[in-house]
């Protein structure tokens, strides 16, 4: 989909962490208001036959002002977190749902979303006056807002991002594309990080895996996680998504793997938890014996695919309700 960029590069020099509202050394970009949220995480839910349910794991690609081909727009975006809130559905991330840590009320409905390719549809800054401003069109925007509204729609949702690839997906935005900076990017992971939100590896430039030896697989897959420590050093990331849904020829390496730069000779490790695939959704719950999260199956939200899904579950009875 995405073909190769060098300007990881420049995602790749490693900056001190900051808050929200805090300026990272040699950073000119104007602070952020803060936004006080409830990050913590509830224990391990009990099992019960009520938790046996389907679990919709949604995947959002871009968010504008026209339906087309993975793309949802922005009504469309924020009526389906209405829809969801309405039906008692209440967002986790993909780690969570591994855990078990669905920390929600008894009778409500855990949902996970799931960003890929980190395009500024996405998460984009609007400069104002001198202040920087989350872009209230955006999806992060908008979950924010509704999140203002209903405090127990908290900001929990996996973004699953690329660091090298064109078309500003580059850490949601690149090149002034869409009118967003290089300069914002590792503050846009930050803020994420620091609100709540799950950091997700999709490769480097979102290559096709199968298609490539293993070498260039680990390189892909090393180097998008070495960005993102660039800009979170320490982050734990623990999800991958597979560009395309497709499977390397050694499936093992979607899991596990080494990359050595040549330049350095750094050998950079990654290992993960739970592996996104494109379809198939919903998912199984995390409690059932079936479970696989090394191949967590999605549900493509487009049109009114996600008001179908609800309206399906909510006829067989068979969605994940909290016991």
């Amino acid at each position: 989909m995405f073909s190769s960029a060098a300007i990881f590069a420049a995602c790749s020099s490693k900056t001190p962490s900051d808050t929200p509202t805090a300026a990272v050394k040699g950073d000119t970009t104007p602070a952020l208001a803060p936004l006080v949220i409830d990050t913590t995480l509830g224990a391990v839910t009990p099992t019960s036959a009520a938790s046996m349910g389907k679990v919709p794991v949604l995947m959002v690609h871009v968010v504008s002002d026209h339906d087309a081909a993975w793309t949802v727009t922005k009504v469309r975006f924020q009526r389906t977190l209405e829809l969801l809130y309405a039906h008692d559905y209440r967002p986790i991330t993909v780690a969570q749902l591994i855990d078990k840590r669905i920390d929600m009320p008894s009778g409500k409905r855990p949902v996970v979303f799931t960003f890929d390719d980190a395009s500024p549809s996405q998460f984009g800054y609007i400069e104002r006056n001198g202040t920087l401003e989350v872009d209230p069109e955006s999806a992060v925007g908008m979950w924010l807002a509704f999140t203002r509204k209903h405090p127990d729609w908290k900001p929990r949702a996996t973004f699953c991002m690329l660091s090298g690839a064109e078309a500003g997906r580059s850490f949601f935005g690149n090149k002034n594309i869409d009118g967003q900076q290089d300069a914002w990017r590792f503050r846009k992971v930050r803020f994420l990080r620091d609100h709540g939100f799950e950091l997700c590896n999709h490769t480097l430039w979102h290559a096709n895996l199968s298609k490539y030896p293993d070498a260039f697989v680990q390189e892909q897959i090393a180097r998008g996680q070495l960005a993102i420590d660039s800009a979170v050093p320490g982050y734990r990331v623990r999800t991958f998504a597979l560009p395309l849904g497709k499977w390397p020829k050694n499936r093992a390496l979607a899991q596990k793997g080494e990359w050595r730069d040549p330049k350095s000779g750094v050998v950079t490790k990654y290992s993960y938890d739970a592996i996104l695939e494109v379809a198939g959704g919903p998912s199984v719950s995390p409690f059932d014996p079936t479970f696989n999260s090394h191949g967590i199956k999605r549900y493509t939200m487009f049109v009114d695919a996600v008001d179908t899904l609800v309206a399906r579950l909510d006829r067989s009875k068979n969605g994940y309700v909290v016991p």
